[in-house]
């Protein structure tokens, strides 16, 4: 069963170029070394925050990215652009 991690984030309007550059860099990096990250959406909802879906083909592969969190620098780089992030893991029990 595939894996899902969700965030939840406020990111500036002057620092948005940035981060989705910084976020792009980030998702090429973890995808070099654990393939199993099969899709992430990132949506702007309307109160101006955003969530962030990153869907992993096993909670397993998402453990083993996290766990390796560490060693991606883009990671903390990212993240310092974001302010009240919180984020939670779930597994995929129906999709359509």
């Amino acid at each position: 069963m595939s894996a899902v991690r969700s965030h939840h984030y406020s990111v500036p309007e002057a620092d948005l170029e940035e981060f989705l550059a910084r976020r792009s860099s980030l998702i090429a990096t973890i995808r070099e070394g654990h393939p199993g990250l099969t899709r992430t959406v990132l949506v702007q909802l309307e109160d101006g925050a955003y969530t962030d879906t990153w869907h992993w083909e096993s909670g397993a592969q998402m453990g083993a990215a996290l766990a390796a969190l560490p060693t991606f620098p883009e990671a903390p780089l990212t993240m310092a652009l974001t302010k009240d992030a919180t984020a939670l893991n779930g597994r995929v029990v129906d999709e359509r």
